[in-house]
């Protein structure tokens, strides 16, 4: 009975869901409906939410207790699964990880019910509509296509399938939920465009309306992402940290419409200019969430994190893709010519620069849109496959970041409006003292290229610039705001990632070795000694270890454990690397097939601050946390409180 209640509060769930756009988007009669109009919704969100849920926890009751009824949890459980992966397997395959969708987007929207007051009343109804619309179809879809309760009665098989070897990992806890809050949490932004645009109120408010959510958001992203590329990096067996995948670009697509959304955000808030290009962005990333979930779920790019191969729920997905993405499109085409500023700013200003970082993140977007789906259109024109790999996207990427790097360092100097060339004198020797250091570093480097070079010289200038505006701020000892704290931390973090990247792309060392047991092999500087292979067994799985003894470098003496596992229900065999994790490098053993004799092939690797890529970016979704906790919004939501309970006492409608 526990999946069929599950399915019926998700049916609750689509009813309140199609009443919440009815009561949002339906125009008021009377101004005793505008009074109640606040609580209707509210209540009516709470409702979605709570009904969500209970669906939610139906599904994975049923994991837990191993109901191989349900057809989602046969397929994708096992009885000797152990009980913290029959819980994340809940979202472990299609059906499911859509549902946890569902009930993030209700977790969102139950947030900005919680928080409507500090809006005015017709645009937060319109956003609180907008969002349950956008549930609507999502529910439907699970509904209708894509239904986790479905029974196997009677054809109940006394053991599931088991779940994805790759998936039985710590990853599939923290990697989908993190990653989907961020998708979802785009919605927000969207929302509050559409219903700017609904109302004509194409002005700064909407902006400062919609930035403390697009920055919680685009933190829950960057982290969802890092924490995927992390999960790839340990999990796969290949030492590499991001593959350009299908996938992975579907994901990397509109955190960069974010990025870009934020920085456009910030110039509409406090200069009014940017308007309409800024409404574009919060359509085009929550289009782009969109089209990840239409990649990962249609089946129509290869990839080892796609959910389904199914065409039928390619087809839902799209038709929703198009009319979400067609509807808003239409409308911005119908109003965004009234959102005309006339404010002039020169060359050399914060405005420009500005302008600049979102033309370069928007040319890397269509880069990854254009290597993600020009191999389709290919095979549908020709019927031949091409493959668009690292080369294609390393050629544009690189010499992009070298220039948004460069534009960001410029930013904690230049004005708005207009800034002294003499300005620019206090931060020239920086660039100096970066470009010094690089050419120190390529004296070590041998192997590093030019643009590598110029990419590390960019974020140390990119530090530099910004730790001197943040002590030339703490010396007049005037408070920090939060919003400047959190973009300086979030800029750190992009100049830590941008060093990651570029010295463990250029310096990394691998070495495909044959080893029997003493055979040593050098890597680096490191002597890596293999004294065999030994069998363990896990809950669910059995595996030959490989003892290895690794000394040299600063960590003296230490050993890796590598894996191959055989799970005792499929069959299946997947390997789980031995790494030494260093702030400075890390070693990386992974133990290939067996050769006979007690042999292994082996693949070793030498990852040189391959760490700073996540430490980036951890404290870049860092910064855009703190940044959402600014008192100045709080300060104007209890305006915006004061303002209606005022005009409450009068008997006005706010």
């Amino acid at each position: 009975m526990i999946p069929e209640f599950g399915h019926f509060s998700l049916v609750l769930a689509a009813c309140l869901s199609l009443a919440a756009s009815v009561a949002g988007l339906a125009p008021l009669a009377s101004d005793n409906a505008r009074w109640s109009a606040r609580q209707t919704a509210l209540s009516l969100t709470a409702g979605q939410f709570v009904f969500a849920g209970i669906a939610f926890v139906a599904l994975v009751w049923s994991f837990a207790v191993d109901d191989f009824s349900v057809s989602y949890v046969a397929n994708h459980s096992n009885s000797l699964l152990p009980w913290y992966y029959k819980i994340s397997a809940t979202w472990g395959g299609h059906e499911g990880s859509f549902l946890l969708w569902i009930v993030i987007m209700s977790v969102w929207m139950l947030l900005f019910a919680l928080r409507q007051n500090a809006y005015p009343q017709e645009f937060s109804r319109k956003v609180l509509g907008i969002l349950a619309l956008l549930n609507l179809g999502f529910i439907c879809f699970a509904l209708f296509s894509s239904n986790p309760f479905l029974r196997l009665i009677p054809m109940t098989p006394a053991d599931g399938a088991d779940l994805n070897p790759l998936l039985q990992d710590f990853g599939l806890i923290v990697h989908p939920p993190l990653l989907y809050a961020g998708y979802v949490g785009l919605a927000m932004p969207f929302a509050f465009a559409v219903a700017a645009l609904l109302e004509g109120r194409i002005d700064a408010a909407w902006a400062r309306w919609a930035r403390t959510w697009t920055n919680m958001a685009w933190a829950f992203l960057t982290v969802g992402i890092a924490l995927g590329s992390w999960w790839a990096y340990y999990e796969l067996g290949w030492g590499g940290w991001w593959f350009w995948d299908p996938v992975e670009n579907a994901s990397f697509m509109p955190w960069l419409a974010a990025t870009a959304l934020l920085h456009s955000l910030s110039v509409t808030e406090k200069r009014g200019i940017f308007k309409s290009w800024t409404l574009l962005l919060a359509i085009a990333a929550f289009s782009l969430s969109l089209l990840g979930a239409f990649i990962v779920r249609s089946g129509i790019l290869t990839s080892v994190h796609a959910f389904a191969v199914d065409p039928e729920r390619g087809l839902y997905i799209l038709i929703f893709l198009g009319i979400v993405i067609g509807g808003s499109l239409s409308l911005y085409a119908m109003r965004a010519g009234r959102a005309g500023a006339h404010l002039h700013y020169t060359m050399l200003s914060r405005e420009f620069f500005m302008l600049i970082n979102n033309v370069i993140l928007v040319i890397a977007l269509a880069v990854v849109l254009w290597g993600t789906l020009a191999p389709v259109g290919y095979e549908v024109i020709t019927g031949d496959r091409i493959s668009i790999g690292k080369p294609f996207f390393d050629r544009f990427f690189v010499p992009l970041t070298v220039l948004l790097a460069g534009s960001l360092a410029l930013l904690p100097v230049l004005h708005w409006k207009r800034t002294r060339y003499s300005a620019l004198m206090q931060v020239g020797w920086m660039a100096v003292a970066a470009i010094l250091c690089c050419v120190l570093l390529a004296s070590v480097l041998a192997s590093a290229s030019v643009m590598v070079l110029a990419s590390v010289a960019m974020a140390v200038w990119l530090v530099f610039t910004h730790a001197q505006d943040l002590i030339r701020r703490l010396r007049r000892g005037a408070g920090i705001p939060k919003a400047y704290l959190g973009m300086t931390l979030a800029h750190f973090g992009f100049a830590i990632m941008i060093i990651g990247v570029g010295i463990t792309s250029s310096q990394s060392i691998e070495s495909d070795v044959r080893m029997a047991p003493q055979d040593q092999a050098m890597l680096g500087g490191l002597e890596v000694t293999f004294l065999g292979a030994v069998e363990t067994r896990g809950p669910n799985y059995v595996a030959e270890q490989g003892v290895f003894l690794v000394e040299g470098g600063l960590s003296g003496q230490f050993e890796l454990r590598p894996e191959k596992r055989r799970y005792l229900a499929g069959g299946n065999v997947m390997t789980e690397a031995g790494i030494h994790a260093g702030l400075f490098s890390d070693t990386y053993i992974a133990l290939g097939e067996p050769l006979g004799d007690g042999a292994w092939a082996v693949r070793m690797h030498m990852k040189p601050l391959v760490r700073w890529i996540w430490i980036g970016a951890l404290l870049m979704a860092l910064g855009g946390t703190i940044a959402t906790l600014d008192r100045r919004y709080a300060r104007l939501r209890k305006r915006r409180q004061m303002r209606e309970e005022k005009a409450l006492t009068a008997g006005v409608s706010p």
